[in-house]
């Protein structure tokens, strides 16, 4: 027998049985359907982790059953019994890779996607094989550090402390160096580059020649610093031709305002620029005013602006500022409070000169944001502030878990509500939404501030939750929203880790599925929230054709 060959028996041999058997069982279960239908690559790796975390969870059950000096099968049974379950293993294994094909269609098939003929499970089991190798050589490190602490500290207390205390400070310190050191560092350093370099590329958008546009030589925002996503809000929406020729009806030039992170040098200096930038174009003398709050990325949705700016013939004006350039999931989680911060304090100026123009006259005020910038416009309005002079409504879309805001309303439901659509209270201030318009509650009356909350029973964004680790969430149980495969069952850990990989995917499908929102949608929200004057259903029902055009 060959060295490498006794090595792999060896390592073999060391395998923990119960792990073996658990990260078999965590494999399988990887590949069951969840939200969001996933590549090969990224089913491999989600299928690894799984396996790692499956193995971990065995491994620990074995070594606490020795610990406490419970009866292990030793010698030829031990071999025997391992022979035996590593041959269960795989076949359960080869089995739920030939079903993984019919569980992705199944969700494919409820996001209106096309089927695919294979789910590639030799790539899948390889790419699992490499990432559960991996995640094991990371755990051999950590044990390796582990050892080497808690020999140290043998030296100074008893042993079994100081093996505790060894575990304890080996887990701390490869978790502050991947999650603080290595990764947030990365990626700080990632939206500093992003910031700078997006200063230095020449814009391929031509600046406005209009006076009265944002960007424009005549601007107080610079347009090269206004970034790209701001770029592109600012010319890319509709004109008053396009409006007029889509309605037969004169129409006005939307105004759109948008400070990028390179116009000031602080949240505070960004929306004191947006608010003296508002005031120059006459954002305060149209009829409608919205404050949006743009994703981590800095964009912001189309869909969402520029329906409200057809429905109310160009006489709109908005107002965004830009807090990042990472992605809204990757936003949140290193740099949390830049959100909330700028939401705040473009919330703060925009509101706080409003409230002092005469009621009369002023615009109606709306606050708009798509996932983080809906967790963030949320954030900005805290309803006590404004009780004695309101603004007008909300349009908030795919609102993410972390909102105490949905969290609150959701938990809190009309009995017989589903958790995926629920009804909140008299449905007065509060209305929830999806593909299907259900704004429209018999005998509900809105009262003097309208907000929507619109969002879809396939996004892992809204309805991921740290719970569904160990207990089954309620938008799972019956009835189901529309676009969740019935194939999809909680599996505890799994699910979760499914979900996990499902956020970063969600933008990956049709519009009216997971994260992405169709204009037809938003339609029917901003007609509920703003309720323009002299519109019709057929009105809206020639906006959504073309909108769906695009």
């Amino acid at each position: 027998m060959s060295i490498k060959s006794e090595r792999l028996t060896v390592w073999v041999e060391k395998m923990s049985l119960t792990g073996l058997l658990l990260a078999t069982l965590f494999f399988a279960a990887s590949l069951t359907p969840s939200l969001i239908p996933r590549h090969f690559a990224l089913q491999g790796v989600l299928s690894g982790l799984s396996s790692a975390v499956g193995y971990g969870i065995g491994l620990l059950a074995e070594r606490t059953w020795a610990y406490v000096q419970l009866p292990q099968p030793a010698g030829r049974l031990a071999r025997r019994l391992k022979q035996g379950v590593g041959l269960v293993c795989l076949v359960v294994a080869i089995v739920f890779l030939w079903l993984a094909n019919g569980w992705q269609n199944s969700v494919r098939q409820a996001l209106d996607m096309p089927l695919v003929t294979s789910a590639n499970p030799f790539q899948v089991a390889l790419i699992a094989f490499l990432t559960f190798c991996f995640l094991m050589a990371i755990a051999r490190l950590v044990r390796f550090t582990f050892r080497i602490i808690s020999r140290w500290l043998k030296q100074r207390m008893p042993d079994r402390a100081a093996y505790l205390l060894g575990a304890v400070l080996a887990a701390l310190l490869f978790w502050s160096v991947l999650d603080g050191v290595i990764f947030r560092s990365a990626l700080h350093i990632a939206d500093r580059s992003y910031r700078e370099l997006d200063a230095r590329i020449e814009s391929d958008i031509a600046a406005p020649v209009d006076p009265g546009k944002a960007g424009s030589a005549a601007s107080l925002i610079r347009w090269q610093d206004m970034g790209r996503r701001g770029r592109e809000f600012v010319v890319a929406g509709p004109s008053k031709e396009s409006i007029s020729a889509l309605l037969k009806t004169p129409a006005m030039e939307p105004i759109r305002v948008y400070a990028g992170l390179n116009n000031a040098d602080t949240p505070k200096g960004r929306a004191k620029l947006a608010l003296a930038e508002l005031k120059r174009v006459g954002g305060f003398n149209r009829s409608v005013l919205v404050i949006i709050i743009p994703t981590g990325t800095g964009w912001v949705d189309p869909a969402g602006s520029d329906t409200v700016e057809y429905l109310h013939r160009g006489d709109v004006a908005s107002v965004a500022v830009q807090y990042s350039y990472l992605s809204s999931w990757l936003s949140l989680w290193i740099e949390p409070d830049n959100g909330s911060e700028t939401a705040l304090a473009l919330f703060d100026e925009v509101y706080g000169y409003w409230r002092t123009l005469p009621r009369e006259t002023r615009p109606k005020l709306y606050l708009h944001g798509l996932s983080l910038g809906a967790l963030n416009s949320q954030r900005s309005a805290d309803l006590f502030r404004v009780i004695g002079d309101p603004f007008d409504g909300a349009v908030w879309s795919g609102t993410p878990f972390q909102s105490s805001m949905w969290r609150t309303m959701t938990a809190g439901r009309r009995p017989g509500s589903p958790a995926w659509l629920p009804v909140s209270g008299d449905s007065s201030t509060v209305r929830f939404t999806n593909q299907d318009n259900h704004l429209n509650i018999p005998g509900a009356t809105w009262g003097p501030m309208r907000i929507v909350m619109l969002q879809y029973a396939s996004d892992p964004i809204t309805f991921f939750e740290p719970s569904i680790f160990y207990r089954q969430p309620d938008w799972m149980k019956t009835p189901r929203g529309p676009d969740v495969s019935p194939a999809f069952r909680w599996i505890p850990i799994v699910t979760a880790l499914q979900l996990g990989v499902d956020i970063m995917v969600s933008g990956t499908v049709p519009p009216g599925r997971g994260h992405v929102f169709s204009a037809a949608n938003y339609a029917d929200s901003w007609v509920a929230v703003t309720d323009p004057p002299n519109w019709s259903d057929q009105d809206t029902q020639t906006l959504k054709t073309a909108m769906a055009g695009r």
